[in-house]
């Protein structure tokens, strides 16, 4: 087993150890067999030939550098295409939307992290010329190792202040639905849903503590992976493109803003 499926075996075996939820210990059989054969699943991988940093938009518009951190969901695992990545579809939305942005785009996430590895990946957001946007997906990872939540989101808030504090906008995609993955069944796949619910609302709290703004994935998208089997790739775990198109339009709004705050203060005459 590969060590990206050693990490997604010892979450899913932490899950399992919530069996007391099941209340029986039928329930709590349940649960470790599903455990089981949620190790044996192959998992998607990043794909090594994507694109992390591209531009888009015509060459006379406004530029937005569009910085994205995370987990895989910051690297589009699930897909094999930039235009179908998270940041991919973001991009084009900004570069075709009515403000028109020239986006420059680049992504320092990396597939299974927790919030625990966002300082690193603040530190090199911040290498070069300074991001006037961070979208941060993080979440997943620790709600299945059922991390506890303060905890995360300790770390997530001190990530955002930093990227603040560097006048940078920051837009956090909290901890979607886990409830709607397909890679378990119940009742694991509602332990999950429910970790995951815990992690966002903590989330919450810090993101805008720190001067974030936030996105709640499961809230607002979450019925539609729930409907709809096609927003998940072949795994059951990551979005497809679909899926990653339906996050992209989420954050959306959030995004214009972030970069048209961002635009004012860049355009804003220097003191003095």
């Amino acid at each position: 087993m590969s060590e990206r499926g050693s990490n997604e075996a010892a979450r899913w075996g932490r899950a399992a150890a919530l069996s007391l939820l099941a209340g029986t210990v039928g329930g709590a059989a349940v649960l470790a067999g599903q455990a089981i054969a949620a190790r044996t699943r192959e998992y998607a991988q990043p794909e090594l030939g994507l694109v992390l940093r591209a531009t888009v938009g015509r060459a006379d518009a406004p530029p937005l550098r569009l910085v994205l951190l995370g987990d895989s969901s910051s690297l589009g695992v699930g897909v094999d295409r930039f235009e179908e990545t998270i940041g991919g579809q973001l991009a084009h939305l900004l570069a075709e939307g009515p403000t028109g942005r020239r986006v420059h785009l680049s992504s320092v996430g990396v597939s299974g992290s927790r919030a625990t590895d966002l300082a690193t990946q603040v530190a090199r957001a911040l290498l070069g010329e300074r991001p006037d946007v961070a979208v941060v997906l993080i979440g997943a990872n620790d709600a299945t190792a059922l991390s506890r939540p303060a905890d995360a989101a300790a770390y997530l808030g001190s990530a955002v202040r930093r990227l603040r504090e560097a006048h940078v906008e920051v837009v956090v995609g909290t901890c979607p639905d886990l409830g709607a993955v397909r890679a378990v069944a119940a009742p694991l796949r509602q332990v999950l849903g429910w970790s995951g619910r815990r992690m966002a609302r903590a989330q919450t709290v810090a993101v805008l503590d720190a001067g974030g703004t936030v996105v709640d994935l499961g809230t607002e998208t979450g019925p539609v992976f729930r409907a709809d089997a096609g927003t998940l790739c072949h795994d059951g775990f990551h979005p497809s493109a679909d899926g990653y198109r339906v996050w992209a339009h989420a954050l959306l709004p959030a995004v214009e803003a972030a970069a048209t705050v961002a635009f004012r203060h860049h355009r804003r005459p220097p003191a003095g």
